[in-house]
């Protein structure tokens, strides 16, 4: 681990710090895009998985800065549960996750309900629903469908696309909201 100080403090300690002593204010939806741009001084994910029973709370950038060890777990954690396959996320994903995240000021952890799919996952998934897609950008790791219980897949879906980054997909009889660094571009009800 490298020094950031030449009083001996490493990043891992810089990060043990400023999570326990962390308040953010919630960026507004006009500046969600200069936020992904790097205006924010942290960016961070909380998530839990009904699947694995695991939870997550990270910071992973950190002025201007990935954490590397950070980014690791949640690559672990966004793992293909089914297979334990895991594949890196993009981390034009993981910051669309956390600006719609702080956009809807809540503390609530998001639930992941998918985030990388190997490809044998997805041609499973694809054979039991129409709303799979053949080339999912799940399976490239650029793409988490999540829920949170205090927000409503509209709340959550105008909070992603305010980011205007990626793809916004609203499955609201299923109760969730599909978010990707892909092309812009939004589909569902």
């Amino acid at each position: 681990m490298t020094d950031i100080s030449k009083g001996g403090m490493t990043r891992r300690g810089l990060l043990g710090a400023f999570a326990a002593t962390l308040v953010t204010a919630a960026p507004t939806y006009s500046n969600a895009a200069g936020f992904l741009r790097g205006a924010g001084d942290i960016r961070r994910l909380r998530m839990y998985s009904g699947r694995t029973g695991e939870r997550l709370d990270m910071i992973y950038w950190i002025e201007g800065d990935y954490i590397a060890d950070a980014v690791d777990e949640i690559n672990h954690f966004m793992r293909d549960w089914r297979t334990n396959e895991i594949k890196k996320i993009d981390m034009r994903t993981m910051d669309i996750m956390a600006a719609a995240h702080n956009l809807l000021d809540v503390n609530e952890p998001y639930m992941l309900l998918s985030g990388y799919r190997c490809p044998k996952t997805n041609a499973m998934l694809r054979s039991r629903s129409s709303g799979v897609a053949k080339n999912s950008l799940h399976m490239q790791g650029k793409a988490a469908d999540l829920r949170l219980s205090s927000r409503s897949v509209s709340q959550m879906a105008s909070a992603a696309s305010a980011c205007k980054a990626g793809g916004v997909g609203r499955y609201s009889k299923s109760d969730f909201v599909h978010m990707d660094c892909g092309p812009v571009r939004s589909w569902g009800k």
